[in-house]
């Protein structure tokens, strides 16, 4: 038996602007099917520390809802249910105890009101819902057809003094309804139509100001922010608008009108307050700091797909509504489109609890975080977290195990290593070596500075790691200085184009200016000429923001490897790192073949292996490169010897054609002292051991498994006459065998909590290679002595619920 713990788990935000909720200690977010925790504050700098599994669609809000005695996280998706979450204990793990599954289509916002032990849900089913938590219950009181029918997008509630509560709602439409419910009362009524927008409302969130009034917000699609004054005197609303915009179109309404809400013998005066100006696209959320922030002024936070957040004040001298900060990106510079690494909006804006930071989600899925100093009166750009959006297809470890890359259906290539600091080591996203309009699919690693990925296409790319990520990567995780002295000075991607184009060191600076970029400080500057990119990243002493890791961290494209007819399936890298085998997909003989690449010259080498009729689905060579083992959809695996005159030919030596009964999905080399052994993992729920003998292949034991086996992996060598086997399966559960290195005998059999484990299926396990691994090895082997744990193994898991996650192992 061998202890597991989750070392590193990477996993990008989903584009929601409900998706997350900030509570002291504590960001919840959506991440693919899950809710992923994290604590932006930790001074360690861990990053998501948890991934609650158990919705079956992606996650469309979060709310944290902080009791008396526990702390809860509400949770609604496009699965059409909501869960709870309890946490019992302070720093304790958080277990689901209801899942409500009344409404009919996605859920997609929700509102709580702790003191009324009341929340409220909004659904693509037309329909908001009342529930009811006291007792530790969850019991629905009403439901609330739409009327005139539009889709929620967001609501929220107050406390209307002790007269009773004010529900807002509002969405595919351009109105926001108040409701109200009397103190006693069960139902909510609708009271008043507050009208004035152009478009769809993103976000409505409540403040009470010094004065006991309420201020209601609602952010829209028409790119202005209303405010409106809930009183219970009448007055006079007073109608700011930013001094910065120059005109106020004249098709926008800024009527005054008088409505009301609450109860009869105590009604509330509802006028429209303020219009705020300036956002130049969609604004998705607008949320008023803490109350117990500042000096006691309402402070409103908008994030927008202008690629910025803005903070508003009321300005008390001049009664008018001001921006007062602008934090992110000019989007309408040169080198700002998403084909360059543009963040494509901001989705989501929270404050931190304490009101001295806020965070945003952009388009890639990462987090960016600014704290505000007092000493400077300015603010500071910190380290946020990133990862992949959508499903991890491939990962590979970096021959020197300094780094691993991943890449993913979200379309890009993400390269993590660790940070290590003042006794404390932390794992970060260091590089997004490829930006691409493909879905990629596979990526293997041929030296430290060179990996080559597969994708939608029908050609691979190798790629170089610049000199700046080289730099970098030494400061920052104490990994060698490349011996590589033609390592390219960075890349650029040109406007609509795929490949990275190298940037030389002596490129012109003018024609190679970048767009607008921030400094870290929340300020713009112009874009930096090509010779000071490398400098930009290089003397960073921190992991690199987004807007780094988005425009200045992409790799060149070294060559480009054709040959194949349809998508690339699978790719394979020599332990000598002078080869890769490829395949792609196929439905027949023609297009099943294996190409090899010489990686000298990068040409294919011919003739081409050719065996398998059906789709590829993974190679692997074998230790000392002597084997390359292939397994197809077509449920047969065959192996190939190296010529021994040729080292660049490869020919049949031994076959299955019916290894398994159902497709292959996998396949690894066992360590050389388990003479030349091979195991595949199949759909028909085996993993197979096999060895190769002079006469006839043999197989040493099938695995029995109750669900698909999907990726396998073997360590790279030995441990005290012991091999680790893990295989992941469809269901997302990952399992190590330890055997006996002589005769793979099974000596014992661990497997990782599902708390720690994916929700989604394994795409691919890599061990770490160890710091003893023999030299060339590619990233199969085992990690001996890894950073985090002294004498742990670590094996990395890419998987469908678009988390990478690394795990220690250590044995017992």
């Amino acid at each position: 038996m061998s202890t597991v713990s989750l070392a590193f788990c990477a996993a990008g935000g989903n584009r929601h602007p409900s998706a997350a909720d900030w509570a002291p200690g504590l960001l919840a977010f959506g991440a693919g099917h899950n809710i992923a925790l994290w604590n932006p504050e930790d001074s360690n700098a861990i990053g998501i520390f948890a991934l609650l599994a158990g919705h079956k669609g992606a996650v469309n809000a979060v709310k944290i809802y902080d009791g008396p005695t526990d702390r809860r996280i509400i949770t609604g998706a496009s699965d059409d249910s909501i869960r709870i979450w309890r946490q019992a204990e302070t720093n304790g793990p958080f277990t689901e105890i209801h899942c409500l599954a009344e409404h009919t289509a996605s859920v997609n916002v929700l509102s709580v009101l702790p003191g009324a032990e009341l929340f409220v849900s909004g659904s693509a089913d037309g329909t908001l819902r009342i529930w009811d938590t006291a007792r530790d219950e969850a019991r629905l009181v009403q439901t609330i057809p739409l009327k005139p029918r539009y889709l929620p997008l967001t609501c929220a509630l107050i406390e209307l003094n002790d007269d009773g509560v004010v529900l807002a709602a509002a969405g595919t439409s351009t109105f926001v309804q108040l409701y109200f419910r009397g103190k006693g009362a069960q139902t909510f009524d609708l009271q008043a139509t507050l009208t004035g927008h152009e478009g769809w409302i993103r976000s409505l969130d409540f403040i009470r100001d010094r004065n006991g009034d309420i201020l209601l917000s609602s952010a829209c699609q028409d790119k202005f922010i209303r405010l409106w004054r809930i009183q219970s005197k009448p007055t006079t609303a007073s109608i700011g608008l930013d001094p910065a915009a120059a005109v106020v179109s004249p098709i926008v309404s800024l009527s005054n009108k008088a409505h009301q809400v609450g109860s009869a013998g105590h009604k509330h005066n509802v006028t429209f307050e303020a219009l705020l100006v300036g956002h130049e696209d969609w604004i998705y959320t607008a949320r008023w700091a803490p109350p117990n922030s500042g000096n006691g002024t309402p402070t409103l936070l908008s994030a927008s797909a202008d690629n910025s957040l803005s903070v508003w004040r009321l300005d008390e001298g001049s009664n008018i509504w001001v921006c007062q900060t602008r934090l992110g990106e000019i989007s309408a510079q040169k080198g700002s489109t998403t084909a360059t690494g543009s963040t494509g909006g901001f989705w989501i804006g929270l404050w931190q609890p304490d009101g001295e930071g806020v965070i945003s989600l952009g388009r890639t899925g990462s987090w960016r975080r600014w704290v505000y100093g007092k000493e400077d009166d300015s603010w500071l750009q910190r380290i946020g977290i990133s990862g992949h959006t959508q499903e991890v297809q491939g990962c590979t470890w970096a021959p020197d195990r300094s780094y691993i890359l991943s890449t993913g259906s979200d379309q890009t290539t993400r390269m993590f290593a660790q940070w290590t600091r003042g006794g404390v080591s932390s794992w970060h996203e260091l590089a997004r070596p490829q930006i691409h309009g493909y879905d990629l699919t596979c990526v293997a690693s041929t030296t430290p500075d060179q990996f080559v990925s597969g994708a939608d296409e029908k050609l691979l790319r190798v790629f170089n790691k610049p000199k700046a990520i080289d730099q970098l990567l030494s400061k920052l995780s104490g990994a060698p200085d490349s011996v590589n002295d033609s390592l390219p000075e960075g890349a650029d991607i040109p406007v609509l184009g795929l490949s990275n184009k190298a940037v030389a060191a002596d490129a012109d600076d003018e024609d190679e200016e970048a767009g607008a970029v921030e400094n870290g400080n929340g300020e713009q500057e112009p874009g930096l000429p090509a010779t000071n990119r490398k400098s930009l990243i290089a003397d960073l002493e921190h992991p690199p923001f987004e807007e780094h890791l988005a425009r200045h961290t992409l790799w060149p494209e070294y060559e480009k490897l054709y040959g194949h007819g349809y998508e690339i399936s699978a790719v394979a890298a020599s332990h000598d790192g002078t080869l890769i085998a490829t395949a792609c997909k196929a439905s027949s003989v023609d297009h099943a073949v294996i190409r090899l690449y010489d990686c000298r010259e990068w040409r294919e080498v011919k003739p081409s292996p050719t065996s398998h009729s059906l789709t590829v689905t993974s190679l692997s060579f074998s230790p000392d490169d002597k084997y390359l083992l292939s397994v197809s959809r077509d449920r047969g695996w065959y192996v190939f010897q190296r010529d021994a005159s040729d080292t660049n030919k490869y020919t049949t030596l031994s076959s299955n054609p019916k290894g398994h009964s159902r497709m292959i999905l996998d396949c690894c080399w066992a360590p050389n002292e388990a003479g030349s052994a091979f195991a595949t993992a199949s759909r028909d729920k085996s993993v197979k051991l096999w060895r190769l003998a002079e006469e006839k292949t043999e197989l040493i034991r099938p695995v029995s498994v109750d669900v698909a086996v999907t990726a396998v992996a073997f360590t790279g060598f030995a441990l005290q006459n012991v091999a680790y086997l893990a295989y992941g399966a469809e269901d997302g559960r990952i399992v190590v065998l330890q055997l006996n290195i002589s005769d793979l005998r099974l000596l014992s059999t661990t497997n990782i909590e599902r708390s720690i484990s994916p929700s989604g299926a394994i795409n691919a396990l890599r061990w770490r290679p160890s710091r003893q691994a023999p030299a060339g090895s590619n990233g199969d082997g085992a990690s001996s002595n890894g950073d985090n744990n002294a004498g742990a193994l670590q094996l990395a898991a890419a998987s469908d619920d678009t988390s990478l996650r690394i795990y220690d192992l250590l044995p017992t």
